[in-house]
This record gives C-alpha cells, sequence and structure tokens, in this order.
C-alpha cells in the first residue's frame, strides 16, 4: 500500500535544486484554512525548537519519466503545503524590499528562497500547484508575480478578498511585527525561514486513491482530510482528462449537479454512493464485484466503476442522485405529491436504510408497472417497520442492508402490486410480532426510545386532525420543536406534594413506586408547547393553563390526544392504565405490517 514513507526537512522537500513539484488535483477542494490555522503554524514553529514535526502529506507519483519532470499528486496535505509557500512568498517579498541592504549570504537565500517557490529550469512553473477551484491556481500565481517571482499571470477579480491573498498578508504582517527598521532585520527574517526549512513533515507516496484513504484516519493530520467522496471525484474527473479529451468541465459540472441533488451533508452523500451501488450491484457485475459497498471499500468500488466507462458513469448516477433528491424532500412534483407526507414520516422514523429499495424502485418504476401510488403505500410501509424495528431493536441494525439487497434480489419477475406482496412479506418475516410489538408499546416506551414515542403520539395525533384543524406538530424553532413531549405524571426525583396526594393519597414511597412503573409508558405522555413551563405543576395547572391571550395552551389545547384530560378532574395510576391501553391498541393498528394495494 505504502511505496515510500519518509521523515523530511522542509528544505529538501522544497530543494531548490530538485525538479519537482506538488501538484493538487484541478478539481479538488479549494483551499480552505484561515487565521486560526495560519496563526497557529506560524507560532508553532517560532515557539518551538528547530525541527519541529508539521505532520504528513500524502501523494501518488503521476511521473512517467523518472528522469524529466517529478510530478507528485497531492491527496492530502494541499492546505498545509500551499501554506507553506505563502510563508516562504512573505519572506520573499520582505527581503527583497531590503535587498539593497542584504549580505552576500543573505542574497543567496533569497535565491535560493526564489528557486523553493518556482522550479530553477522552468521559472514559470510554481513548485506547489493549487487546484483551479474558487480561482485558487490563479490566486497563487498573481501572489508570486506580485512579489516578482513570475512573469506570466492574470489577477482574478476580488483575489485580495480571498484566502490566498489573506493568508500572504497575514504572514506579511507577522514578519513585519518580528522585524524593525534597524540593522537585523533581514536577519531577523532570515532566522524566521531557518527555522522553517528545518521543520519536518512526512512524505508518504502510495500508489493509488483508494491507498490513500486508508491512511486519512489513521494520520491525525493538521489538516482537513478528504473524504471518500472527494477522492472518487478526483478519479471521475482524472479519467475524463485522460479517456475523454476536452469532456472534463462538462464531467465536472455534472458532479456539481449531483452534489445539489445531495445537498451538502456529508454523511448523506456517502450513504447515497453505498446504497446506489449495493441497490444496482447486479447492472455492474461484469465490471465489479463486490457483494456490498461499505465505507472501507467504496473508494476502489467506484474507481473500477469509472475506469471502465466515465460518460455512461455519470449519466446513470446523474439520474439516481435526482431520484434521491425526491426521498430527500428536495423535488418533490405534482406527479409525486402523494409521496411527500410518507417519505417525511420515513425520514422522522430514521428509515433512510429503505432509500435503497426505494431508489430502486423509482428507477424501475417503468419496468416494475409501478405508479405513485404503488410508491406512497410501500413508503408507509416502511414506516411502520421502522417504529416496530425501533422501538424492538429488531431485527439488529447491522442487518439492514443485507435485508435491502435481499428485497431487492426477490423482485425479479414482478409488477405491480406484486411487487408491494413481496416487500410486505419479506418485512414481515424479520418484523417484530404484533405481539412483541405490542409488549414494548405497553411499557416504558420513552425510557426505551423518546424518538420513535414522539413519532408515534404525532401519528396518532394526526389521525385525528380534520383539515381546518391542522397545525404541524414538527415545527422547529431554535433547532428545537416546538412542540415536545410532556409527561403528565412528572418524571423528575422530587415528587410534588400535589403529585403525592393525588396519586398516592399522601403517601410519598408509593408515589415513587407508582412512578418508576408508569411515568414512561404511552398513557402518562401527550404532546404540549409549554413542556418546560408546565413540567411539575399540579394537573389541574396544566389543565387549565392559558398563554397571555386567554387561549388554552394546557391539556385543553384541542388535541385529540388530550380529550382524556381536557375532561378530568384529577389524574391516577388506573387512568394512565386504561389511557396506555387505548394507546397501544390504536399505535398497534396503525403501524400493522400490512398494507393495501392502490
Amino acid at each position: 500500500m505504502i511505496q515510500d514513507a519518509h521523515d523530511y526537512a522542509v528544505h529538501a522537500l522544497f530543494n531548490p535544486n530538485d525538479n519537482v513539484i506538488y501538484t493538487v488535483p484541478r478539481f479538488q477542494r479549494e483551499y480552505s484554512w484561515a487565521k486560526t490555522q495560519w496563526e497557529s503554524l506560524f507560532d508553532d514553529i517560532m515557539e518551538s525548537s528547530p525541527g519541529y514535526f508539521l505532520g504528513s502529506f500524502i501523494c501518488i507519483n503521476q511521473s512517467k519519466d523518472t528522469l524529466s519532470l517529478q510530478n507528485l499528486e497531492l491527496v492530502d496535505g494541499q492546505q498545509r503545503l500551499l501554506t507553506l509557500s505563502l510563508l516562504f512568498a512573505a519572506v520573499y517579498d520582505v527581503l527583497r524590499s531590503r535587498e539593497s541592504d542584504l549580505e552576500d549570504e543573505e542574497k543567496l537565500e533569497l535565491m535560493n528562497l526564489r528557486r523553493q517557490l518556482v522550479l530553477k529550469k522552468n521559472e514559470d512553473q510554481s513548485r506547489v500547484v493549487p487546484q483551479i477551484q474558487n480561482n485558487n491556481n490563479n490566486d497563487f500565481r498573481a501572489v508570486l508575480g506580485k512579489i516578482g517571482i513570475i512573469k506570466h499571470f492574470d489577477t482574478p477579480s476580488n483575489a485580495g478578498n480571498r484566502k490566498i491573498f489573506r493568508a500572504f498578508r497575514y504572514f506579511q504582517d507577522r514578519l513585519n511585527q518580528i522585524s524593525c527598521d534597524d540593522i537585523s532585520t533581514s536577519s531577523k527574517v532570515i532566522d524566521v525561514l531557518d527555522k522553517v526549512n528545518r521543520c519536518s513533515l512526512v512524505k508518504i507516496e502510495v500508489a493509488s486513491h483508494a491507498d490513500a484513504y486508508t491512511l486519512f484516519e489513521s494520520l491525525n493530520n493538521r489538516g482537513m482530510p478528504l473524504t471518500p467522496i472527494d477522492l472518487i471525484k478526483n478519479k471521475l474527473l482524472e479519467t475524463a482528462e485522460s479517456k475523454e479529451k476536452g469532456r472534463i468541465d462538462a464531467h465536472f459540472l455534472l458532479w456539481n449537479k449531483l452534489l445539489e441533488y445531495l445537498g451538502d451533508d456529508y454523511s448523506v452523500q456517502e450513504r447515497f454512493f453505498r446504497q446506489y451501488y449495493n441497490a444496482f450491484k447486479e447492472d455492474f457485475y461484469d465490471v465489479c464485484k463486490a457483494s456490498v459497498a461499505t465505507r472501507s471499500n467504496l473508494i476502489q468500488i467506484y474507481e473500477k466503476l469509472i475506469e471502465d466507462d466515465p460518460e455512461r458513469f455519470m449519466g446513470l448516477i446523474l439520474n439516481a442522485g435526482r431520484l434521491y433528491a425526491l426521498l430527500l424532500g428536495r423535488m418533490l412534483d405534482d406527479s409525486m405529491g402523494v409521496l411527500t407526507k410518507p417519505l417525511r414520516d420515513l425520514e422522522r422514523i430514521q428509515g433512510a436504510p429503505s432509500y435503497q429499495l426505494l431508489l430502486y424502485l423509482l428507477a424501475r418504476m417503468k419496468h416494475l408497472e409501478l405508479k405513485a401510488e404503488h410508491i406512497a403505500a410501500i413508503t408507509r410501509l416502511l414506516v411502520s417497520f421502522f417504529v416496530r424495528r425501533n422501538l424492538t431493536d429488531n431485527p439488529p441494525t447491522r442487518d439492514l442492508i443485507r435485508l435491502f439487497t435481499a428485497v431487492v434480489e426477490k423482485l425479479n419477475g414482478v409488477s405491480g402490486n406484486e411487487v408491494i406482496r413481496v416487500i410486505r412479506d419479506q418485512l414481515r418475516q424479520v418484523s417484530s410480532s404484533d405481539e412483541t410489538f405490542r409488549e414494548r408499546l405497553a411499557g416504558h416506551v420513552y425510557e426505551d426510545n423518546s424518538a420513535v414515542t414522539r413519532f408515534i403520539l404525532c401519528a396518532l395525533e394526526e389521525q385525528g386532525m380534520q383539515k381546518e384543524t391542522w397545525h404541524d406538530l414538527w415545527r422547529i424553532e431554535n433547532k428545537h420543536h416546538v412542540l415536545s413531549i410532556e409527561h403528565i405524571f412528572p418524571q423528575g426525583d422530587n415528587i410534588p406534594p400535589d403529585w403525592v396526594y393525588m396519586i398516592a393519597d399522601g403517601d410519598h414511597e408509593k408515589a415513587k413506586e407508582y412512578q418508576q412503573v408508569h411515568v414512561h409508558r404511552l398513557g402518562n405522555l401527550t404532546i404540549s408547547g409549554y413542556n418546560s413551563t408546565l413540567g411539575n405543576k399540579s394537573f389541574e395547572a396544566k389543565r387549565d393553563r392559558t398563554d397571555t391571550q386567554g387561549r388554552y395552551v394546557g391539556y385543553r389545547n384541542g388535541l385529540t390526544l388530550n380529550q382524556d384530560l381536557a375532561t378530568a378532574s384529577e389524574w391516577t395510576v388506573q387512568k394512565i392504565e386504561v389511557r396506555t391501553k387505548k394507546l397501544v391498541e390504536q399505535a398497534a393498528r396503525l403501524f400493522a405490517m400490512d398494507v393495501g394495494t392502490p
């Protein structure tokens, strides 16, 4: 895996006499270090002993002829090496402004520093070549041009406000703070250069991008490591550049469109790439025979798919990304409006593992003779499955990928309503029994899984809503749900005296015993927008609470869940048991593992 790994002084890595360049892949992430990282790097170098360790970087030797230019592709470490180059550039600029005052040895240092930034044999070739996103390469060349290092450059508009120029100015300011207008100015700056050059870095050469990624998680670098998705993108664009001349920019635009579909959340992006392969792996069997896509083999799988036919790959995965956006609720149109609520419910019950199946169904709708109504019915079935699974922990999480892969395989040769039957039968086989589900519903559901409990309560409430009484039970303000779970009989350690008398005739020990048995059961739970203010208040205060405008916000707020509470004069263990039985039966019916055909 590792072809070569050595500890080098910075001066050796930027050797003025070497014909070596460090190239960041054209479409890698842009330069992202900011003042915090610049300051930390500079202070660490200045405050540490000579030879301070700056970390490691990973590269692939892309050179074809070992006697000519050695081009090392920087797959990890661009932030560090580009920042060092900008620090070198700032040192060069400060020394050049005082060149007439330099001693002969200092002038030699200035000349060598120039060769650390550009090649001796080609002064227009920078030693570090940034990628092109957000004008990174053009901005860097503009810095080198402004300080007289290179001749051919253009300064992009607004370059001064971007991070490369800001980093350069930051190091200029730090160097000017160290030096002053006295005879020792140049020697102080030379001392800084010497400390930088004597720092060390570990250069790791690997054979492929896949090998590079296996090292990322074990290396505690100062930088921001690339993700598998970054490396898959780099592989796509690299292959497009070598196999499909003139297509690299088109592929780059298509890739960005794919990420628009998926959104900015990396975990969603990675999940899509795993689920896409797992859903359609039979289509790729001649190219890749991996039984399942995991985080560890994701890069190897996609390298093979890209190398086989990058044009076909990009077309297929872009279409899948568009369908995945529908699952994420990002692109629902009128023809798919029937999916809006089922998909939202599936996301809220944490049913994303089933997106693999739904992605397959959406992509094969015509072949499987499915309509949007079929997909909606299947999604509602999946919601019931995940309510039961997440409450009972059956089947275990580790089995979900295998489960949905198997369901996809069972759909060969079926169509229409038969697709629903096959999926229902497969899920029933692995789901907890109705008896087990009821037992868990009747138990300490809030303690077992508060998120599932909230979903169940909201689903039960939605069943009783009419169009004119509908309101959003999932609204979020300041990153929290406006409506939250409310324990009617309080759950805190200190049971208020009013509750001790109501629930246990003043017997505090018995009240504690009742609390341990009943407080987290469905019958003692509701949803309220004033949970933090209701808390330990008496039952009557919770029931009759109003807002500043006189509207009921306690248990008389009109919610179906609170009908029993709105008319009750007290709250007892018996009432908790009765309400629990009622809600358990309602939930068991609502989340039964059956579904009608459209």
